[in-house]
């Protein structure tokens, strides 16, 4: 429901976490805010929380090329702080369907993800926030995924 957006603007904004956490709720209403995150914060912020990583699983592949939708799965378990909740140690997940639209050379020429947003950060924000209200604890947790790590 939200206008396309293009590579260059995606970059502008903060990249993608903070292109696919879009929102129009009111800024006193937002656990996760894209308008005050930068790439580096948000990316701090996923990769604390999920330390093992946030995995993308394609569930179903409905048609073939030239448009190609799928269903997905984004997945991890919670094992980090987020925005000041604690973690809570559980699975987090939400599904949606992505929308590859390819060329006669199989080049992506456009993208398009339907999702819940609040099915995300719902399951981010089950436990209670610290007792000062801080939003800073995202560097508790170390980050141990074996890709990330070596940075």
């Amino acid at each position: 429901g939200r206008k396309p957006i293009t590579l260059e603007e995606t970059r502008k904004i903060g990249g993608g976490y903070n292109s696919f956490l879009q929102t129009s709720l009111p800024k006193e209403l937002r656990g996760y805010d894209p308008d005050v995150e930068t790439v580096e914060s948000a990316h701090l912020a996923f990769t604390t929380t999920f330390p093992r990583g946030f995995a993308v699983e394609v569930l179903q592949v409905y048609s073939g090329p030239p448009v190609i939708p799928y269903k997905f799965r984004h997945w991890g378990y919670m094992e980090g702080p987020f925005k000041g909740h604690p973690p809570t140690g559980e699975l987090v997940e939400f599904f949606g369907i992505g929308i590859f639209h390819v060329d006669e050379k199989m080049k992506v020429e456009k993208v398009e993800f339907f999702f819940d947003r609040g099915e995300l950060l719902g399951g981010l924000m089950r436990g209670p926030k610290g007792s000062d209200g801080s939003t800073s604890s995202t560097t508790e947790a170390p980050i141990s995924c074996p890709f990330l790590a070596s940075k």
